[in-house]
């Protein structure tokens, strides 16, 4: 049971696994479902709340690379993930470079 949905979601992208969450929310909003069904729905939702953060943290990476230099040029900086690099990465940059790049998220 575990081992079929998760090929699918990987597949998915952002928008596919949104629009399948959105669909989820209707009807476990409707009050149709039996509580056996809202459990699979719920967790069948969770799992693509989990495809979708993963997919802004990608794009949120990806996104962090681009910067301008003082001339305003955009430049390429190469990526080096970390543990925790969306917490002090971004709060690193912004007391050190704050006039130099552009940020989005």
């Amino acid at each position: 049971m575990s081992s079929k949905p998760k090929p699918r979601e990987a597949e998915l992208n952002f928008e596919g696994a949104m629009d399948r969450l959105e669909k989820i929310v209707e009807q476990m909003e409707s009050g149709k479902l039996p509580l056996e069904d809202l459990i699979v729905r719920y967790e069948e939702g969770m799992n693509l709340v989990k495809v979708c953060q993963e997919r802004l943290a990608n794009a949120e990476q990806k996104i962090e690379i681009i910067a301008r230099n003082s001339a305003g040029k955009p430049i390429v900086k190469d990526f080096e993930p970390t543990p925790e690099t969306t917490g002090q990465a971004v709060g690193a940059d912004d007391s050190q470079d704050a006039n130099d790049e552009i940020k989005l998220f």
